[in-house]
């Protein structure tokens, strides 16, 4: 683990290996740990970098609201200490959203962008009643609210498979300080809407979703993509890719890379 200072924050972070720069950034509740089972198979051919966003892991929170250009800003103070010009970004969820609002901020520092269980679109107004409602139950029963959410992620056909991982994560969840997840839902919930990235990027972009995402709407996350270059991978299970599709996961981001 390394640390840098952004801010008067501190923030944690990886580095390893050699080859194309790959930064993994992981969702709200998650932390890098969420790609252990990734960087060692990934470090093989190339520099993985992996970053606990704002207010999660082991960073410190930098304010009451962590905006997702603020959270851009910080994983380009990383990049920019470890004299990294371009690399590729895998976003899974939030850290999607941090990935497209990087590449709005500093165009000339993306190589490709993976956006795992995510969406450019911004929230809609019933996605931000939902936000303001999380805030409210997360400050009544904080360990509630974090065993709750964990478990709506996953497919419900894969709730009792994975009750083990389900646990695992759920522990990893309950790490997140109180004020490090009020600060991603309000800055999750005033997210502009960037879809025009997708249309536009000079570079390749790779959509990966589930079909029974019980967080991101199926159907409505393909429209996003119409009339665009993007790839999709579309598996049959939840919002957690990395841990309900593992292995076809790991296939997808090795071939992405490889193209890159």
């Amino acid at each position: 683990m390394k640390t840098t200072n952004f801010k008067n924050t501190k923030i944690n972070y990886t580095d390893q290996g050699k080859g194309t720069a790959v930064v993994l950034l992981h969702g709200f509740l998650e932390n890098q740990s969420m790609w252990k089972a990734f960087v060692p198979e990934l470090v093989k051919k190339h520099r993985m970098i992996t970053i606990d966003l704002l207010g999660h892991g082991e960073t410190e929170c930098l304010g009451y609201v962590h905006t997702m250009e603020d959270q851009a800003d910080m994983v380009h103070h990383v990049l920019h200490e470890l004299k990294i010009r371009k690399a590729v970004l895998i976003g899974h969820s939030m850290g999607g959203y941090v990935a497209l609002a990087f590449a709005e901020l500093y165009p000339d520092n993306v190589k490709g962008i993976v956006l795992q269980n995510s969406t450019s679109r911004a929230d809609s107004d019933e996605r931000k009643t939902n936000r303001d409602r999380a805030i409210v139950a997360v400050k009544q029963n904080y360990s509630a609210f974090i065993r709750m959410s964990i478990a709506n992620l996953f497919s419900e056909d894969n709730r009792e498979r994975l009750a083990d991982i389900i646990e695992e994560v759920k522990l990893e969840a309950l790490k997140t300080p109180l004020q490090g997840i009020v600060a991603a839902l309000e800055g999750m919930k005033i997210r502009k809407d960037r879809e025009v990235i997708l249309h536009f990027a000079p570079y390749p972009i790779q959509l990966i979703l589930g079909k029974k995402d019980p967080v991101l709407n199926y159907e409505e996350n393909l429209e996003q993509i119409i009339g665009t270059q993007v790839q999709l991978t579309t598996f049959e299970d939840g919002h957690m890719s990395h841990f309900e599709n593992q292995g076809e996961l790991l296939g997808v981001l090795s071939g992405f890379l490889k193209r890159v």
